[in-house]
């Protein structure tokens, strides 16, 4: 091997170094804000399951997935028996107007 081929292994091994040295501090960067993610999200996590057990009494989430099936059958007879709230008081107003005319002249 010549000087001028070991020269240019060197320089093609040095450009490699420094690629791979930016890609380190590419991969460095990158895993410090992966960590404050995760971070962030733990205390988030934390502080929702914190809300939940204050307000639910649970943070499982199977719990409170079936308190949520819950609030919605609830929350579905209540807009039935107002929906049947409401059409006793068309049918009455029907009936009040069929006794009485409609209010015109």
């Amino acid at each position: 091997m010549t000087d001028e081929q070991g020269a240019a292994r060197d320089r093609a091994l040095e450009a490699e170094l420094a690629e791979l040295r930016t890609k380190h501090k590419e991969l460095e960067t990158r895993k410090i804000r992966t960590e404050e993610k995760i971070s962030s999200l733990t205390d988030r996590l934390a502080e929702l399951e914190k809300r939940a057990k204050a307000e639910f009494g649970t943070a499982d989430p199977e719990e409170l997935q079936r308190i949520l099936e819950e609030k919605r059958k609830e929350n579905e007879r209540l807009v039935e028996e107002y929906r049947k709230h409401v059409q006793d008081i068309r049918n009455g107003l029907d009936e009040v107007e069929r006794t009485f005319g409609n209010g015109e002249g």
